[in-house]
């Protein structure tokens, strides 16, 4: 009898073949715009780099793509935010801010350069277009004066200039993946004139939190990284593969793995 228990046992239930995954996907924030030489107009906001989740049912033993995006960098030659990419999943970098000119757009977009004369305006957010959506549009330069409008962020817009003062950066989204509660994406804050203020930053003003950089009037700031990061069941291992920096915790029985740098594979047993 004995025999026959054991011969059951061992062609019972197969052994799993998928894992669930969550995962936070944050592209790097888009870089402040400055004051191009200038001494009475500042730079927008960077937007903030798009903010994307998700729960996915994946196969064990399998290559998973990940990326993790870099900061844009700033000034009148200034540049988006990077990409971040878990699997099929890509968050898109967030906008440069303007330097005399309209802001970029982005995973959120950079706020409007301010000018002497005329306006600008903040670039479009959440372009590429995904649903829900990864960002918001950046503020302007809408009072014909010096000051930079406010780059957009995960939650809300960028707002825009008012007067001698920067615009506020878009609102970040907080997350709790990691085990506590972390703000990312938030767009940078506006620019000022000379006698003004710059805007309040929305959030994730960090490395590997994906906000954009401050707009300024002197030397320009690079937005901020980005950051992937897995949560799934501890009975599951991951390999990180080359090309990656990361590292794998323990939290609130699952395990969590954040990937702060890099292009490469994960796959898991």
């Amino acid at each position: 009898m004995l025999n026959v228990i054991s011969g059951l046992l061992s062609v019972g239930i197969p052994a799993p073949t998928t894992l669930s995954v969550d995962s936070l996907i944050v592209a790097g924030g888009g870089g402040g715009g400055n004051d191009s030489g200038a001494t009475t107009y500042s730079g927008g906001g960077g937007g903030g780099g798009g903010f994307r989740t998700s729960t996915d049912t994946l196969s064990l033993a399998t290559n998973y793509t990940v990326t993790v995006g870099g900061g844009g960098t700033g000034g009148s030659a200034g540049t988006n935010g990077s990409n971040s990419v878990f699997s099929t999943l890509t968050s898109a970098g967030g906008g440069r801010g303007g330097t005399g000119a309209d802001g970029s757009a982005g995973g959120s977009g950079g706020g409007g350069g301010g000018k002497e004369t005329g306006t600008s305006s903040g670039g479009a957010g959440n372009t590429p277009s995904t649903s829900p959506s990864q960002g918001n549009t950046g503020g302007n330069n809408s009072t014909n004066q010096g000051a930079g409008g406010g780059g957009g962020g995960a939650t809300s817009v960028g707002a825009n200039s008012s007067g001698n003062n920067g615009g506020n950066g878009g609102a970040g989204t907080a997350n709790s993946i990691s085990g506590s509660s972390v703000t990312y994406a938030g767009g940078g804050g506006g620019g000022p004139r000379p006698t003004g203020s710059t805007g309040t930053h929305g959030g994730g003003n960090a490395a590997n939190q994906g906000g954009g950089a401050n707009g300024v009037a002197g030397t320009a700031l690079a937005g901020n990284s980005g950051v992937v990061i897995l949560r799934y069941p501890t009975t599951n291992t991951i390999t990180i593969g080359a090309g990656l920096t990361g590292s794998t915790a323990t939290v609130s029985g699952n395990k969590v793995t954040t990937i702060t740098a890099g292009t490469g594979n994960v796959s898991w047993t």
